[in-house]
């Protein structure tokens, strides 16, 4: 939400174009699209699972990309495709994005599963007044996360959350930590430490 807040202050409406959402499949992904598709936004989500489309189309993407359009070395600059992005991912992907978003477009950073170096140009921020605007949830001062969860509260529909949301005991992380890294693992995963 604390991403969705930000491409909203930046000015991002539905009527302005596409946003697309990287790592989609996974937990802040997930709840990206989810989110996002109930707004009125139309949601392109990257992926490199492409069995999770379906899941995907359920929460409300509109098209998926193949993650391996955006994960290796591109152009400096590509064709504009999406007014603003919720990247989870960093490094090759995040750049992609960058160089893929339109002239005055917001794209922000809240993850870094691909990496965290930004192997890039400035070339989106130059030439097109792309804004990336990076997402702390450890730090953020409470009067933003009071309004994120009173958003969430209002926007996320539950039903959506059910569905991504998978439940383990404390004594199953590490197989799916393992799991998660091998990317295996689609939604959110909550330890019920009680269980």
């Amino acid at each position: 939400m604390l991403s969705v807040l930000a491409l909203e202050d930046a000015g991002l409406t539905p009527a302005s174009g596409d946003v697309l959402v990287t790592g989609a499949a996974g937990g802040v992904g997930s709840v990206a699209v989810a989110l996002l598709a109930r707004l009125g936004y139309r949601v392109l989500a990257s992926t490199g699972r492409p069995a999770e489309a379906g899941y995907l189309h359920e929460l409300g993407a509109a098209e998926i990309i193949d993650r391996a359009e955006l994960s290796e070395p591109g152009r400096p600059l590509g064709k504009e495709r999406w007014a603003g992005a919720v990247d989870s991912v960093g490094s090759h992907t995040l750049v992609n994005v960058l160089a893929g978003t339109c002239y005055g477009g917001t794209v922000t950073c809240c993850g870094l599963a691909q990496g965290l170096d930004l192997p890039g140009s400035v070339m989106p921020f130059i030439l097109r007044g792309v804004t990336l605007a990076g997402i702390d949830s450890v730090q953020a001062p409470m009067e933003r996360r009071i309004r994120a969860y009173e958003r969430l509260a209002r926007d996320l529909d539950l039903a959506s959350l059910e569905r991504m949301t998978t439940v383990v005991g404390l004594d199953e992380v590490p197989s799916v930590a393992q799991r998660i890294l091998a990317g295996q693992v689609r939604g959110r995963t909550v330890v019920d430490v009680n269980a």
